[in-house]
């Protein structure tokens, strides 16, 4: 089982100083990707220009989008985009997409809310693969380029936490990406065997098996404080009471020890890669993971 790692994107107070050391360490290893979501009306850094630095900043890792929602942008400009961040990387590029949780993105670029459905979602997929196959996708002289370093475009993943989502991508996608809030392997696995299945009732390779959660390393109470506050404020399109509620049970906070006996569990159900989303932008905190996980890879 592969662990990558996300970038500090949702915490507060970033500057490119703090973004670039979080690449290099997580370039130099041992983690197999290098991960970030999106959001609109939110102070993270804009997904697409990111890409272009950390294909820039980095040499070795995997680039995961998680996610990028298509009906944010036009999708012949996200095709011609995220082929512009496979050409960079050298091919590094694997496409995390959803329909996105939160009404507020869609009306801050002027999107129809309506549109977040997975047939929108499939539809958008449809003219970006054919941008990335060289089709012309009007009467211009020439087809939307650059072509993608990977034949065919960049492999995509489906964020989702929900097994009709699963179900309804097996027709596009090359697996799954989702999200995990209790840290349960059993209901993972019951997610997992969603996507083995419609994956081979599509006539389709075993689909890439991948979750993420929260952490926070350090003392078991201070840890969670940590992913507390975290969630309080990337939820905050949620009432905070809900926020509080959900708290104590979301994501791992506790020590090293702790976290790879949560991975080994992910391990056995036959996980393919977990995401870690941090709770902190401390450098420390990677380090203390890379030095966790450096012996599993």
């Amino acid at each position: 089982m592969r662990i990558g790692m996300t970038l500090p994107v949702m915490e507060p107070d970033l500057d490119s100083a703090t973004l670039r050391a979080w690449a290099r360490v997580i370039d130099e290893g041992p983690f197999s990707a290098l991960c970030w979501g999106e959001r609109i009306a939110f102070d993270n850094p804009e997904s697409l220009t990111l890409l272009g630095a950390v294909a820039a900043w980095t040499e070795r890792v995997r680039l995961v989008t998680t996610v990028i929602v298509p009906q944010l942008h036009d999708p012949v400009m996200l095709a011609k985009a995220l082929a512009t961040g496979d050409l960079i990387s050298g091919g590094r590029l694997t496409v995390g997409i959803g329909v996105g949780g939160r009404h507020e993105d869609y009306e801050a670029v002027g999107a129809d809310p309506a549109t977040q459905t997975m047939r929108q979602l499939a539809e958008r997929v449809a003219v970006m693969k054919r941008v990335w196959a060289g089709e012309k996708v009007t009467e211009s002289v020439l087809p939307v380029g650059p072509p993608p370093v990977q034949v065919g475009g960049p492999p995509l993943l489906v964020g989702t936490i929900g097994p009709k989502t699963v179900r309804s991508a097996a027709a596009w996608a090359d697996g799954m990406a989702g999200t995990i809030l209790d840290l349960d392997p059993v209901k993972q696995n019951e997610l997992f065997d969603v996507a083995r299945t419609a994956w081979a009732d599509a006539g389709k390779p075993r689909p890439h098996l991948a979750t993420s959660f929260w952490f926070a390393l350090g003392d078991r109470d201070e840890a969670r404080a940590q992913v507390h506050r975290h969630l309080r404020r990337y939820m905050n399109w949620i009432p905070g009471e809900y926020v509080d509620a959900m708290a104590p049970a979301t994501g791992f906070a506790g020590t090293e020890d702790d976290l790879l006996a949560v991975l080994e569990q992910f391990e056995r159900i036959g996980t393919d890669e977990v995401h870690l989303i941090p709770t902190s932008s401390d450098v420390e905190q990677l380090t203390r993971i890379a030095d966790v996980v450096k012996d599993r890879v």
